[in-house]
């Protein structure tokens, strides 16, 4: 067995330990709401923007509604997340798309998704994965860290790039729930700021920690 296969098995096993059942985090009730929801999680947090769906799907509980909102109150809602006025216009603009093109529902069509305003290949990934339990991966920004701390990828990787690894190298498992279990893995234990290092047990294979105990010794 190889080494990053060894780790990769290692990982999994301690995924499986620290995150059993893992879900995804932002609150929907609808296939749309989903969609709307991963768009509007860019550069904010999944807590934050379920703050921000609460009231907006109870005030506009339809794609109609959304499509006919004043887009000032929409961005009056979305303002505490950040870039709102991109992200309201967006909002407006794939409730109209979804009734216009697919009948008021989500569809299974990478290609198509891909089109919509603020959805890009990340945001796909969550909503085929999610709804319907695609064996992709979302490259967000936990994910990311996590693959490269653990040698899963190379630090000049880019998103997509990271993506096409994970997938080859985690190829039998089931991609959908690896994806959750890595993203939950950053957002809670391997953190950008102040990592969980000390009780971690994959600090053999962690190029993070490895450089901080480096930097313990010369200092």
């Amino acid at each position: 067995m190889t080494g990053w296969m060894k780790m990769l098995d290692d990982f999994i096993e301690y995924l499986d330990e620290l995150i059993p059942n893992p879900a995804c985090e932002l609150n929907y009730h609808k296939d749309y709401e989903l969609l709307i929801a991963v768009m509007l999680s860019a550069q904010t947090t999944d807590k934050r923007v379920n703050e921000v769906t609460a009231v907006l799907f109870q005030k506009y509980p339809t794609l109609e509604a959304l499509q006919d909102a004043d887009l000032s109150d929409l961005m009056r809602i979305i303002r505490p997340i950040g870039t709102f006025q991109k992200k309201s216009a967006n909002v407006k603009a794939i409730a109209h798309r979804l009734l216009e093109d697919q009948g008021g529902k989500v569809p299974k069509d990478r290609a198509y998704l891909e089109t919509l305003p603020g959805v890009g290949r990340k945001t796909t990934n969550v909503v085929l994965g999610e709804l319907f339990h695609e064996q992709c991966i979302a490259v967000d920004t936990h994910v990311e860290r996590v693959s490269k701390r653990l040698k899963l990828a190379k630090e000049q990787d880019d998103v997509l790039t990271v993506e096409k690894k994970l997938t080859k190298k985690l190829k039998g498992y089931d991609l959908w729930k690896m994806h959750h279990q890595i993203l939950l893995f950053g957002r809670y234990y391997c953190k950008s700021q102040n990592p969980q290092c000390e009780h971690c047990k994959m600090q053999a294979y962690c190029r993070y920690y490895k450089n901080q105990q480096k930097k313990k010794v010369t200092s």
